[in-house]
């Protein structure tokens, strides 16, 4: 069957160590060139091309050539989600092998990219936030903002009108691999995404898709979402005084 025969295709395709290492780093949502893929890779320039070659054929990521560059990137939304439920299952389902935690993995946990929106304790908790200040409606089977909602992303500065809008989900869940909770994809969390980037409350983290929280991230997530990184303990979530931010207060555990 032909289905079968492209899946078989795609699984070696991914199981590949160099190139799931690469497909890994793309997840970040930037797009990068083969010579710094080849870097987080470990593999020499030339069998990168390789790789990135089969990777474009296959249509699970794109090129853009500007100059004398070409970057790569993950083609859409449908292939950042496969891999990212590779990653689930294999965090959840599949037996553990005993690997020491790193500063590199505490940051992943903390806050990254999931392709083009927020993972990890940071995405989480600002789901955890809109969800129980009734912006959102947020379950496995599906994602829906309020018209409070609306307003409060709106207010926030995120884009709820783009042309995207009509090309993919507009409010999705996903599963996060590390909390093991959701938080906000589809085209609502990757605005939430772009706005804590070029507000700089969150800054990309050099070849990694950790982000890292900034002062003024820090005073921004509190004043706006309402959550407390200072309270890593607190329980249950609380109002803001301010009826205006309209948010609670929720525990960030760090």
């Amino acid at each position: 069957m032909v289905g079968t025969a492209n899946m078989v295709e795609v699984a070696a395709l991914v199981g590949d160590t160099a190139r799931a290492t690469i497909l890994a780093a793309l997840m970040g949502g930037q797009a990068l060139t083969g010579s710094e893929l080849a870097f987080l890779a470990r593999i020499s320039r030339s069998t990168a091309s390789e790789h990135l070659s089969k990777l474009v054929e296959a249509r699970l990521i794109a090129i853009t050539k500007q100059g004398r560059f070409r970057y790569y990137r993950i083609v859409s939304p449908r292939v950042a989600k496969m891999l990212e439920s590779i990653e689930l299952v294999a965090a959840i389902d599949v037996p553990p092998r005993y690997q020491p935690r790193s500063m590199k993995d505490d940051a992943l946990r903390f806050a990254r990219t999931c392709y083009d929106h927020l993972a990890g304790q940071v995405g989480v908790a600002i789901a955890d936030a809109l969800v129980t200040n009734g912006h959102i409606i947020l379950a496995e089977e599906g994602g829906e903002v309020t018209d409070a909602g609306a307003r409060f992303l709106a207010g926030f500065g995120a884009d709820l009108t783009s042309k995207s809008r009509s090309r993919r989900l507009f409010c999705q869940p996903c599963l996060d691999w590390s909390e093991r909770r959701l938080h906000v994809a589809g085209h609502v969390g990757a605005e939430i995404c772009r706005r804590c980037l070029e507000l700089g409350w969150l800054r990309r983290v050099r070849d990694s898709r950790a982000l890292r929280l900034t002062p003024d991230g820090k005073s921004g997530l509190r004043d706006h979402f309402g959550l407390d990184l200072d309270n890593p303990e607190l329980l249950r979530p609380r109002a803001l005084a301010s009826a205006g931010k309209g948010a609670s207060v929720i525990p960030l555990r760090r």
